[in-house]
């Protein structure tokens, strides 16, 4: 048992243990009121008495009474009835109690009777009788509702401090699995069927500690994307300068073929350090941007390079987007989108750009004429080095969508592709903006 089930154990038996006691003690404290109230009332053989002495002397003569009375106090010891004429003498002769105990009868174990012969008597249960015919029942001891409270409490308290600590056991497990490296470990399923905050604690373990396994094996894919890259561009490297020791007279195609291999590894390195930084969350230099303007600069330049590829860029623009961003990344962010919708779009087609900005927001739709992407490659054509089945994943290093949409993440904004019903893709950018009134 940990210190929370203790904690949590004491907690609850204070707690009952007072309230027990308190309903206890008015639970006793009424049950003696009840008590006292019952030992007043007459017992059977007290009301036989008084019944059959007032049926004696109303019918009979007070000699019947008084043999009566003598009779019962030879079974008894003590004559149970006292009959009192009107001068306060007994009618059996016997000697009477003090006066207080007299005083003391309750008037329910008393009564005034006219005999047959016109006499008025006073019949009265001795107060020794009395005292013998009350109803005999003993106050209960304060210690049995106690005891019951006890014991009522510890059981409750230790099944409700059971219950509260028991998941805490299980989520204590499942963080010290995560610590030793076993990240499959999850707590949920040691919860049973619990629906409270502990569950939910429950589940935000299971769901970090499901991005936390599949970060890693993002990092571990990528370290082996990146040697297989590395290693891709060195070995054409290695060969190069194979051929040209083997044959002097190619010195001149093997430096041309080195120093293009040279230019592969620096473009592949500087994409890598970049999709590093955003994913580490780097903070650059913020600036005051007009996102329209920089959208046709871009735009303007993906044209350039489309037409000279027998193909073409429309721009169209409403409204304007000025915000507070990191301009390097976000650049790089829509130019990788809008050059790779210029590469994969068919010869001869057009790639539409259209860019509005409404309720605070920047909304960019990038849609080419290509191929499309298949629908089981979608969701993962942003993970880096990630290549599809088609011909999209002839060239590049599959970084640049990666970076775009950790460019897009950095600035609380998102991306996605869908495909097009008639052919192509579709890129959705989406980006806050800030109050633009100063724009100068």
């Amino acid at each position: 048992m940990g210190r929370l089930f203790w904690k949590s154990f004491a907690a609850f038996w204070l707690a009952l243990i007072v309230a027990g006691v308190g309903v206890g003690s008015a639970v006793w404290v009424h049950r003696q009121a009840s008590i006292d109230e019952a030992s007043e009332r007459l017992g059977p053989r007290i009301s036989f008495w008084l019944d059959t002495t007032e049926t004696v002397l109303a019918a009979g003569n007070p000699d019947a009474a008084r043999r009566l009375i003598s009779r019962w106090g030879q079974r008894h010891g003590v004559p149970p009835v006292l009959i009192l004429d009107s001068q306060g003498r007994d009618l059996t002769g016997n000697r009477l109690p003090p006066p207080h105990e007299l005083d003391s009868i309750p008037a329910n174990a008393r009564r005034s009777v006219v005999a047959a012969n016109g006499q008025r008597y006073e019949i009265m249960i001795h107060p020794e009788r009395l005292t013998h015919e009350r109803t005999d029942r003993k106050p209960p001891s304060l210690l049995v509702p106690l005891s019951a409270v006890l014991i009522a409490s510890v059981a409750f308290s230790a099944l409700l401090a059971w219950y509260v600590a028991k998941p805490i056991r299980a989520l204590r497990r499942a963080f010290d699995a995560a610590a030793r490296g076993n990240l499959d470990a999850r707590a949920t399923p040691s919860m049973g069927g619990r629906r409270d905050e502990i569950a939910d604690l429950g589940q935000d373990f299971d769901r970090m500690a499901a991005q936390l396994q599949a970060q890693i094996n993002a990092q571990r894919r990528l370290l082996h994307d990146v040697s297989h890259e590395l290693r891709s561009p060195l070995a054409r490297m290695q060969a190069a300068i194979g051929l040209g020791r083997k044959n002097p007279a190619q010195l001149e195609a093997t430096f041309d073929r080195l120093e293009l291999e040279s230019q592969r590894l620096d473009t592949l390195v500087g994409e890598l350090l970049t999709l590093s930084r955003l994913e580490a969350g780097a903070n650059g230099h913020l600036e005051r941007l007009d996102l329209m303007e920089l959208l046709t600069d871009i735009a303007g330049d993906a044209q350039f390079e489309a037409r000279a590829k027998g193909r073409d860029v429309h721009f169209e623009s409403t409204g304007e987007a000025w915000a507070m961003v990191q301009a390097t990344p976000l650049q790089r962010a829509f130019e990788n989108v809008i050059r790779n919708a210029v590469k994969y779009t068919a010869e001869g087609t057009t790639v539409s750009i259209k860019a509005s900005a409404c309720n605070s927001e920047l909304s960019v739709d990038i849609i080419d004429q290509g191929p499309g992407v298949p629908a089981d490659d979608l969701p993962h054509i942003f993970e880096p080095f990630h290549r599809g089945g088609d011909e999209r994943s002839a060239q590049g290093f599959g970084l640049g969508l990666a970076i775009a949409q950790r460019a897009m993440k950095a600035h609380q904004g998102s991306i996605e592709a869908n495909n097009e019903p008639g052919g192509g893709l579709r890129m959705t950018l989406r980006l806050p903006l800030q109050n633009h009134a100063d724009k100068a």
